[in-house]
């Protein structure tokens, strides 16, 4: 019998010849204009007009299917911290082209990958608000907006040692427990009242993964219609109102151990039901209140805060073929995988990576020949594959 617990997966990758340089963080290297115009060069495989960028992960999470889309603005907003990061920053047009690229990136890894009972499939989002200094713990490798895509096999899950407990990006350094503890209600009930049609509030119970137990405690809704309804615009009109939703419950969350600052948000979208749900919540006072003492007590736990929205928003297929879209706070900087329970540990293995390479390359190549045939941009070449084959890499003369 499989234990349900979170597990740890060892995922090999090749050396990154860049290196980094003298008296610069690392978050802060990877988010320059010169290293993301290399990403592009050595791992592009399409750029989109409006700058979409879908890109191979050199240090990714799974080497069986995995790939991500950023909004590349790094060479054209050379300030880091004034990069778009959220959906809620893209016009019209961009988020209409983010949402399309998604679903031709998701209904790929359903047909590759048909059977819930043998792969695990999921992207999601991870982002910050523009203000969080860079060289903070956590901060995204790459601070622009970006989706990310993985696939895993559950056989492969389920062989993989248990994490550990306390692990600081399965805790959240205690901010996980605070919403699972002291907001878990309050915070369901706020997301329950958004008047969606396509998302379907299910139980966080029903929506658990066997294998690792996760997610746990958040508000999730199922995609009624399935991926067929990931065709319709309605779908991510919805995905985006789950998104503000969130945004509102986390502003008047933080403005409250802020500043004990009962005001409604100039910007929210649901102004009315942050009063109605959030404002008259005596758990809502209790759990900010609780915070409010830490952040003046703990010096530790405040560095840990961030006061701006930070959030991770996912598209999963469950144990039951079910499409799942839940989201969650981002309090220290865990990654995707992490909140279905996985945590990633990256090795510096050059013979393992050529071992699962070649077929990894070709899932993306013929990924990003139908969003080529879908007009969702247009083909980069690189190293790897300078022809649209994957060409293995030179190695260095002993």
């Amino acid at each position: 019998m499989t234990i349900s617990a979170p597990r740890e997966v060892t995922t090999p990758h090749r050396k990154i010849p860049t290196e980094i340089p003298q008296g610069i963080a690392p978050t802060e290297f990877f988010n320059s204009p010169c290293n993301l115009r290399h990403l592009a060069r050595e791992n592009g495989l399409l750029r989109s007009p409006e700058g979409f960028l879908l890109y191979r992960k050199a240090i990714g999470h799974s080497n069986l299917f995995d790939t991500s889309i950023i909004f590349d603005t790094s060479q054209k907003v050379l300030d880091p911290m004034g990069r778009p990061v959220r959906r809620d920053h893209l016009s019209r047009e961009e988020n209409i082209v983010f949402s399309r690229m998604t679903k031709v990136v998701f209904d790929y890894m359903m047909e590759k990958y048909p059977d819930p009972e043998k792969h695990l499939i999921f992207c999601g989002e991870a982002s910050l608000d523009a203000t969080w200094p860079l060289n903070k713990p956590g901060v995204p490798s790459i601070r622009m907006i970006h989706n990310h895509f993985i696939a895993y096999e559950k056989s492969h899950l389920a062989a993989s040692p248990l994490a550990s407990e306390d692990n600081p990006n399965l805790t959240d350094s205690g901010h996980n427990g605070l919403f699972l503890n002291y907001l878990s209600d309050v915070y369901l009930s706020f997301l329950e009242v958004l008047d969606l049609e396509i998302l379907k509030p299910i139980s966080p119970a029903k929506s658990k993964l066997a294998i690792t137990g996760y997610p746990q405690g958040l508000p999730s809704w199922e995609v009624t219609g399935g991926l067929a309804s990931l065709n319709r615009g309605k779908f991510w009109h919805e995905y985006d109102m789950i998104l503000r939703g969130f945004l509102d419950f986390y502003k008047a969350l933080f403005a409250l151990v802020a500043s004990e600052d009962n005001r409604i948000p100039a910007d929210a979208a649901f102004p009315d039901r942050i009063e109605d749900i959030l404002l008259f919540s005596d758990q809502f006072h209790r759990a900010a209140r609780m915070l409010r003492l830490q952040v003046l007590e703990d010096p530790t736990f405040a560095n840990e805060i961030r006061w701006k929205p930070a959030y991770k928003q996912l598209l999963y297929r469950d144990d039951e073929g079910r499409l799942i879209v839940t989201i969650s706070q981002n309090s220290v900087g865990n990654a995707i995988t992490e909140l279905l329970g996985i945590v990633v540990k990256r090795i510096a293995d050059e013979a393992a990576y050529a071992q699962v390479e070649e077929p990894l390359v070709n899932n993306l190549i013929e990924l990003r020949n139908r969003m080529v045939y879908f007009n969702l941009g247009v083909p980069i070449a690189t190293p790897s594959w300078p022809h649209g084959r994957f060409v293995p890499p030179q190695q260095p003369e002993r």
